[in-house]
């Protein structure tokens, strides 16, 4: 298991992100809240971060320790800057690698992904959906555990030219009918707009509207209508303070778990899949499980 978050928004240190807002990502490796699976994220961690004003690709920071033992991380995390943000604390599946290539985020050309969750058998999981791994790809994937392999199958259908909606939308439950136990929380950005799977384990957002006080029904990622969830899904142990309301332009922040006190925090419901921007968001289930998944060719 895993915490993960994803930041677009003006730019913004990775500290005012990751490391000093109350029950920050960096406090969840080791105090989780609303963790699913396990008790700490002491597996590594890492960073994905897109330069302001270039347009460059994403540039990441990954480590194999436990994000506190990363001496360099605080001072980085103050002295970098950026609108759009994907980082996540890593609790590793049994079985999987533990070096630094096994940390998320995981990246190909603009986008950047993340899993949260935990998938039994991975090493098998491939040829029970009838997708199996060319050599080619089998030698690029980045690390050896269930995330990079997840990532390896979204990502070929990503460069098939699905949009990141319809291939999660069709990916996740596709998994979770022959893996039924297995908790599917990913994660996907491309710097401008997030999607994103609750499946087994905890997520949240706040959205745009927290700070314009107006809900949408626009979907990010492909201009379809879905089912807004609506404000007063905030977490209820949450005293959120009215002053408490950034004004500094449209933002949004998918996360594992809410930050305490602050106002707008909605959860996403669990097997929903969430498209978002920084202007919109919206939350529709996930299809049902397939009942027995076709194969589908090697591209």
């Amino acid at each position: 298991m895993c915490r993960h978050l994803a930041y677009l928004g003006p730019p913004r240190s990775l500290a005012e992100l990751l490391t000093t807002p109350p029950h920050s990502l960096y406090e969840q490796a080791w105090t989780p809240r609303h963790q699913a699976g396990g008790t700490v994220n002491a597996d590594g961690f890492g960073i994905g971060w897109y330069p302001p004003g270039d347009g460059a690709g994403p540039v990441r920071y990954r480590r194999a320790v436990p994000v506190w033992a990363d001496a360099n991380l605080p001072g980085l995390a103050g002295l970098l800057h950026s609108g759009a943000v994907l980082a996540a604390v890593r609790s590793a599946t049994p079985g999987c690698g533990l070096d630094e290539s096994a940390s998320a985020p995981f990246a190909l050309g603009r986008w950047l992904f993340s899993l949260n969750g935990r998938i039994d058998r991975w090493e098998h999981l491939p040829a029970d959906l009838g997708e199996v791994p060319t050599s080619a790809e089998l030698l690029g994937i980045e690390g050896r555990c269930d995330a990079a392999l997840v990532w390896l199958l979204l990502a070929r259908r990503l460069v098939a030219g699905e949009s990141a909606g319809a291939a999660l939308a069709e990916l996740v439950p596709r998994i979770a009918a022959v893996r039924p136990t297995a908790r599917l929380n990913l994660l996907l950005t491309d710097g401008h707009t997030v999607t994103a799977t609750r499946h087994g384990d905890s997520l949240w957002y706040r959205p745009a509207d927290t700070d314009q006080g107006a809900d949408t029904d626009q979907a990010a990622d492909e201009g379809q209508a879905g089912d807004a969830v609506p404000a007063d899904d905030a977490d209820p142990a949450d005293d959120a303070d009215p002053a408490d309301r950034d004004s500094d332009g449209a933002k949004l922040i998918v996360a594992s778990e809410p930050v305490p006190g602050q106002p707008g925090w909605r959860e996403v419901p669990d097997h929903s899949l969430l498209r978002a921007s920084r202007t919109s968001a919206t939350v529709e289930p996930l299809p049902p499980h397939a009942t027995g998944p076709p194969p589908r060719p090697a591209p």
